[in-house]
């Protein structure tokens, strides 16, 4: 593992040295002004005084980050339903029975609210011993009872309704916690019954996330259902701007070579509350005996001293000698791990940030692990899912007293030319990319897009820079109280129906998330030289937009396929400038990101949608990319990438003549295949494919 590589500081303009070679890492520093842990007179938080505002709706999807307080915000709604709203009866369904204490009781009137949250504890089923079967018979005895509310696993209630059927539950909220776990997809059961549930429409349902890619590659509503629900969207850029202690993030995704256990202090410092999550045993990191890679960890940390007899964690003590705390989650014997797992889940040490040091795990301690003084999550290997690496960040994104910085760290082996597995590894590099703009996204501040037109004025609450707001020129406004941009673009198509309207609000990130997913279109935006950036920025992403959201009519997905674009490209455009500027002394706050948006709405003559259009969304990632990775793996990359270029296709061909059609009615004239611009001239290519396709399909 080479020491001599630098990782960017996206956002700040700085460079930070760190002991491996990265593909970009976002760091981003935020305000701190305590907003969003302050409560108002009801003892709500902001997320929660949000999510409340909405609680007279039947459905009500919160997209709010781990840690945001999503379950007392379930709590006041449910309440409020329950009392207010004529509901018989609230039935909390979580993932996993660790998750059930967050619903425990809680005295909600000691701090302002008129009712507390109190579960009786027979129907509190995460805790109650036994199988499924015996929990789906207590399902059916609450439902004939005269208590209000029930917590159970969602597999548990998955099994209720095939035994009672849907109308059992008429009258009653369903609160669905950690709702990425559902999908439309017929063979996913909790996502059938609630489809039919929302058919039948005589429930309301609550549904949580703490993920920004609901489902990822698959939808987790069908978009008619989807269409039903009211959302709430509380961002990260939100959270952590609001916290008391927490004033940075970092992400970093980085390489290594040869075993990870053998370099693993070069990413694993001691002295931070570290999550450790070693890769699973049939990954390509993994040495397939997780057993000794702990040893080894622990080993490489310093010198064992035995367990603690009261919590079974391993007690090391480190050349300097401090004696670290290691949690080991990893180990098989049940005995050993519920004796692990209970001294970590003690209430009365969720306060003593001296209660252990580091967690090491494997498939636990991910979605609703509540460790408040983790300040580093360390996960090896690839995580495939992305909604399963924003629940690890999540783990570290806690506020507490004395934590001012929090890093997530992804440790990916590099390719090797000589190893057999090569085209693995470079789909892993591609993943690891596309998760490190996805995040970018995630932790910046939200993008309102507006086309410019002779009426457009300054909008309240937007600071729009040293100059104000200028009528003759497309702006940038940003309120950091929301913490949203407020961007003006020269022939933006703005949405017309509720739906695309809701999209290009809600669900930018999902577009973003599907595009950058798209192996062919991350491959070519990295290391196809001959590129034109209208193929991926308009055709690829039109198709995406065009296969996710078939309901919407062409005007509307034109228009967010245009908003994605728009927040994608602004995002990496801003970082580059941030990187390039290399001081930071004029840099407060999450200023640098803001600042160079700023800047490049400024110095380009026009802040048009075909600027935007003709920025290629990989770019900055190849040029940090090619200074962090070795010289030899990127090649070897490049060699696996272009061997299997292909040939324009006739679905690429159609794209490109709908694109043509729409370059005449503007110009009056076909694209020229002979034209100096790239874009035209793959438009004229795309045309003339087609009419060589009908001239030989004539031709028999």
């Amino acid at each position: 593992m080479s020491n001599s590589g630098l990782s960017a500081r996206i956002f700040e303009g700085e460079a930070k040295p760190i002991m491996t070679k990265g593909v970009p890492s976002v760091s981003v520093k935020y305000a701190a002004n305590g907003s969003s842990t302050k409560s108002n007179e009801l003892g709500m938080r902001a997320m929660q005084e949000r999510a409340y505002e909405k609680r007279g709706e039947q459905y009500l999807l919160i997209k709010s980050p781990p840690a945001s307080g999503k379950s007392r915000a379930l709590m006041f709604i449910a309440l409020d339903k329950l009392h207010n709203q004529g509901l018989r009866q609230a039935i909390v369904v979580v993932p996993e029975k660790s998750i059930g204490s967050s619903f425990n009781d809680e005295p909600l009137s000691k701090y302002g609210f008129w009712a507390d949250w109190t579960v009786q504890p027979q129907w509190n089923l995460c805790n109650a011993p036994g199988g499924d079967d015996g929990k789906v018979g207590a399902v059916g005895k609450f439902l004939a009872s005269e208590d209000k509310v029930l917590v159970c696993t969602h597999a548990t209630f998955r099994f209720a309704v095939d035994k009672f059927g849907i109308e059992a539950f008429d009258g009653r909220l369903i609160a669905v916690d950690e709702f990425h776990h559902v999908s439309a997809n017929p063979d996913n059961k909790l996502g059938t019954h609630l489809g039919a549930l929302v058919a039948r429409d005589k429930v309301h349902l609550v549904a949580m996330t703490g993920s920004y890619f609901r489902g990822d590659a698959e939808a987790v509503l069908s978009p008619e259902d989807e269409a039903r629900f009211d959302t709430v969207t509380y961002t990260y850029y939100e959270q952590l701007n609001g916290y008391k202690y927490l004033k940075s993030l970092d992400i970093g995704y980085f390489f290594y070579s040869g075993s990870y256990a053998d370099d693993i202090l070069k990413v694993l410092d001691p002295t931070e509350k570290t999550i450790l999550h070693i890769p699973n045993v049939n990954s390509r990191e993994s040495t397939k005996d997780k057993h000794r890679e702990v040893e080894h960890i622990i080993d490489a940390l310093g010198d064992w001293q035995g367990a603690d007899p009261a919590t079974g964690f391993q007690l090391v003590k480190t050349p300097e000698g401090r004696v670290l705390r290691i949690a080991d989650l990893v180990d098989d014997e049940p005995a050993k791990r519920d004796k692990v797992s209970a001294a970590l889940k003690d209430p009365a040490q969720k306060n003593n940030r001296d209660h252990v040091d580091i967690i090491i795990a494997l498939g636990m301690a991910k979605e609703g692990f509540d460790w408040i003084w983790c300040e580093h999550a360390l996960t090896v290997g690839y995580r495939a899912s992305l909604t399963e690496i924003v629940q690890i960040i999540g783990r570290a994104t806690r506020d507490a007293e004395g934590k001012t910085r929090a890093r997530f760290t992804n440790l990916i082996a590099e390719p090797d030319a000589a190893a057999e597995a090569v085209t693995e590894a470079v789909n892993d590099t591609l993943k690891a990319i596309a998760a490190s703009l996805l995040m970018e996204q995630v932790l910046a501040p939200r993008f309102n897009f507006t086309p410019k037109t002779v009426n457009s004025g300054p909008v309240e609450g937007f600071d729009y820079g040293a100059g104000g707001y200028d009528p003759n020129k497309e702006n940038v406004g940003f309120n950091e109280a929301s913490g949203q941009f407020q961007i003006e673009i020269k022939g933006l198509v703005a949405p017309k129906s509720k739906e695309a309207k809701r999209i290009c609000q809600e669900d930018l990130n999902e577009v973003i998330t599907a595009f950058v997913q798209d192996k062919t279109t991350i491959e070519r935006g990295l290391f196809d030289e001959e590129l034109v950036p209208e193929e991926l920025t308009q055709v690829r992403m039109g198709k995406i937009v065009g296969a996710k959201f078939p309901e919407l009519d062409a005007e509307d997905q034109e228009a967010v396929r245009q908003h994605a674009v728009a927040a994608l490209n602004l995002t990496q455009k801003a970082k580059e400038i941030a990187l390039s500027s290399g001081d930071d002394t004029q840099t407060t706050g999450n200023t640098a990101l803001i600042d160079g948006v700023r800047k490049f709405a400024m110095d380009v003559r026009e802040l048009d949608i075909d600027l935007i259009d003709r920025i290629n969304p990989f770019g900055e990632a190849y040029s940090i990319l090619a200074k962090t990775m070795s010289e030899e793996s990127l090649r070897q990359v490049q060699a696996v990438i272009s061997a299997k270029k292909v040939q324009l296709s006739p679905d690429e061909a159609r794209d490109l003549a709908k694109r043509a059609v729409k370059f005449k009615q503007e110009r009056g004239r076909l694209p020229s295949i002979t034209s100096p611009d790239p874009w035209e001239k793959k438009m004229a290519e795309g045309v003339a494919y087609l009419a060589r396709m009908k001239q030989e399909a004539a031709n028999g």
